[in-house]
Order: structure tokens, then C-alpha cells, then sequence
């Protein structure tokens, strides 16, 4: 292929570098005018005038917050740029992104977890509805070895996480929901176990994954957050110990976009409807 004339490439440079700074400055609109998920943007025209550049620049820029997740863009008479929430995919995909060149191991996300996991359900007591502990009821019994509807360890331990996802979503402090769901999905989506295993480990895993949410259940329908907390931190340190038995890791790899559409789709919805923000 022909190398395109040297000429060209300052142009473009500067062209990226003044999207990136229309970019930017739209963010501080959003921030000024305090819009929310839903409320729409200037036009497309209003927008080129405010900040006098180009309806290439400007599209270049919308584009830019558009792939950021932070806004989407639509054509035609009605449309032009509305705000959206980022999603917890795309939080997800840009983490992994990032923890990809790191050392992180399977040890370190369950150190984290023993941290923060007995505080959010602990939180989320108060704030359970009678649906979200039917919800709870129901993961139990989904993940339950005994019952035969999940054989399979690792989308067992993926049943075992939507348990954790209906608390999250209870828990009315949103940096450790977030913080929380971020983890989970980082174990939803990279962790692989040996296929040497024993199949009673697998089992009894199952089992006291079972036996604990049980009695948290139990603790959050009396109301009593510590013993909560207690039975979760009991469950953290278990679930560790089982998972360093099952030869447990993170897969590093990068998230693909693609496969975040097939996630979006085929998600089970959560218990409430709450903005995105698990063993």
C-alpha cells in the first residue's frame, strides 16, 4: 500500500486533537448543565456554532463519547445526541482492558471480595423487598447440586453469582455496588477451573455455597444485618478455600464488543430494575 503523502499527516493529527478538545468540552456541558441519562443534547448545528468548528470535527467529537458509552446519536429530523448511563459492560471491557498487562490473580479479586462482600450484603438488609428475597430463594435453588439443573461447575458458580448480583442491587450505596458488580462479573466472565477436578469438590462447593445462602436468607427475612455480615465474611473465606481446591483462574484476555452484545441480550434481568452497577 501507497504511504500517503507526508503533507497529510500533521492535518490529521491536529483534526484528532481538536475532536478530542470538542469532546471534552461537551463533557463540561453535560457536567454544567447537569444533564441525566435521557435528556438530549444540543443539535448537531447549535453545537458547531458554540464551540465554531466543522460538522466533521463535531462528529468526530460525538462519535468519540458516543464509543466512551456516554451518549448515543441518532439521525434523521428528531435526532442528534442523547445522554445514556455507561454501561457495566463497558465498564467492564475498559477494566479488563486495563488489568489485562496486570498481574492480577484469582487470590487477589477474593481478597478484595472478603473486604467488601460481608459490608454490601450487611447494607443491603434493610432494603430487601419481598421480591428481591423470593429472588434469593429461587438463585438457591437454581445452583443447588441436588436439584440437577445446573451440572456444569462453572455455570454453577455463575448461578452462585447472581445470589450476590440481587443483594448489590438492594444496597443503596452506589460506589460499593458498583465496585461489587465490577468483581463479580470479573469472576463471571474469566474464571476457569482444571478439568481434572474432583467431581465431589465441585459438589461440595456447591453445597456450601447452598448451605450459606441459606442461612443468609434466613438472617436478612429476620432483619438482622450482622449475622449477615458474619455468614457472608463465613462464605467469602469458604469460597475462597474452594476455589484454590477447584484450581481456579482468571483467563487474562480482552472483552470483545461482540461479545458484550450477546451479554446484553441474553442477561437475565435483575430483581429490581436498578441502573447497572458477583461467587
Amino acid at each position: 500500500m501507497a504511504r500517503p503523502p507526508a503533507a497529510s499527516a500533521p492535518a490529521t493529527q491536529r483534526k484528532s486533537k481538536r475532536a478530542d478538545l470538542v469532546a471534552e468540552e461537551i463533557k463540561r456541558l453535560i457536567t454544567e448543565r447537569d444533564l441525566r441519562p435521557g435528556d438530549r443534547l444540543p443539535r448537531e448545528p447549535e453545537l458547531q456554532q458554540l464551540f465554531a468548528v466543522s460538522k466533521s470535527t463535531m462528529r468526530e467529537a460525538l462519535k468519540s463519547l458516543e464509543v466512551q458509552g456516554l451518549v448515543t446519536i441518532s439521525t434523521g429530523p428528531a435526532g442528534g445526541g442523547r445522554i445514556v448511563e455507561v454501561s457495566l459492560d463497558r465498564t467492564f471491557q475498559l477494566m479488563q482492558n486495563y488489568l489485562f498487562f496486570k498481574e492480577v490473580t484469582i487470590d487477589d479479586i477474593y481478597t478484595a471480595r472478603k473486604l467488601l462482600e460481608p459490608e454490601l450484603a450487611a447494607g443491603a438488609v434493610p432494603h430487601l423487598t419481598e421480591a428481591d428475597l423470593e429472588a434469593l430463594t429461587h438463585s438457591i435453588e437454581c445452583c443447588d447440586p441436588s436439584s440437577g439443573k445446573t451440572a456444569d461447575v462453572v455455570a454453577q458458580r455463575k448461578e452462585d453469582l447472581n445470589f450476590h448480583d440481587i443483594l448489590a442491587l438492594a444496597n443503596p450505596n452506589p460506589f460499593l455496588r458498583f465496585t461489587c458488580q465490577l468483581i463479580n462479573e470479573m469472576l463471571r466472565q474469566l474464571t476457569v477451573f482444571e478439568n481434572d477436578t474432583p467431581v465431589t469438590t465441585q459438589r461440595r462447593f456447591g453445597q456450601a455455597n447452598v448451605r450459606l445462602h441459606r442461612a443468609i436468607v434466613t438472617a436478612a427475612r429476620a432483619g438482622d444485618a450482622d449475622e449477615v455480615r458474619r455468614l457472608m465474611a463465613e462464605h467469602m473465606v469458604e469460597a475462597s478455600g474452594f476455589v484454590k481446591k477447584l484450581n481456579g483462574k482468571l483467563r487474562g484476555r480482552l472483552i470483545l464488543d461482540s461479545e458484550m452484545s450477546r451479554r446484553a441480550a441474553t442477561r437475565r434481568k435483575p430483581a429490581r430494575p436498578v441502573s447497572p452497577i458477583e461467587d
